[in-house]
């Protein structure tokens, strides 16, 4: 029977890592966006700021202030109640959401990679940590070092995490939400 090499989890683990942490970078899935994402993005970064804010507070202003007859000289176009402007205002509103919610759904789906990545990561840790345990159990043996655990307590330490039957006790849980 061939020996086990816990090391070879960490040379892997360390692999994966790597290579997940460059696939993974932030800069790259920025520029990896559509031009869609990137105008749903820009228009929704300058949507919920505050001159945006000030814009359509003045847009509106400027607006009630030809219609009303308040600025001299200006013919109104939109008399009271202004329906032109509810008109234009709940078209901008319609257009916006929709950027809005293209640029959440892009983030969303980052937010699942990035979910994903710690997930894989957590694995290996453990993967490594499990590893480890062994190789120590195995070093305190050799040196005649007795264990201040429970003999219960470091066989489930040192055993190692079946990823299917944990992926599928998250998978059960997850479906109760």
């Amino acid at each position: 029977m061939a020996k086990k090499n816990p090391t070879r989890y960490c040379t892997r683990a360390s692999d994966a890592i790597k290579h997940r942490r460059h696939c993974q970078a932030g800069t790259e899935a920025l520029h990896r966006r559509s031009i869609a994402e990137k105008v749903s993005d820009a228009v929704a970064k300058f949507i919920g700021s505050v001159p945006f804010l000030m814009l359509q507070a003045l847009l509106v202003l400027t607006w009630s202030a030809i219609n009303l007859k308040v600025i001299p000289g200006v013919k109104p176009f939109d008399p009271f109640p202004f329906g032109i402007l509810a008109l234009v205002i709940s078209s901008e509103s319609v257009l916006l959401t929709i950027f809005v919610l293209i640029s959440q759904d892009r983030m969303a789906r980052q937010a699942d990679r990035r979910s994903h990545l710690d997930l894989q990561v957590g694995m290996l840790a453990e993967q490594e940590l499990t590893a480890m345990q062994q190789m120590q159990h195995k070093i305190c043996q050799r040196l005649g070092i007795e264990a201040t655990s429970t003999d219960h307590e470091l066989k489930n330490f040192s055993d190692a995490t079946d990823v299917g039957e944990l992926a599928s006790e998250l998978d059960d849980k997850l479906a109760d939400l």
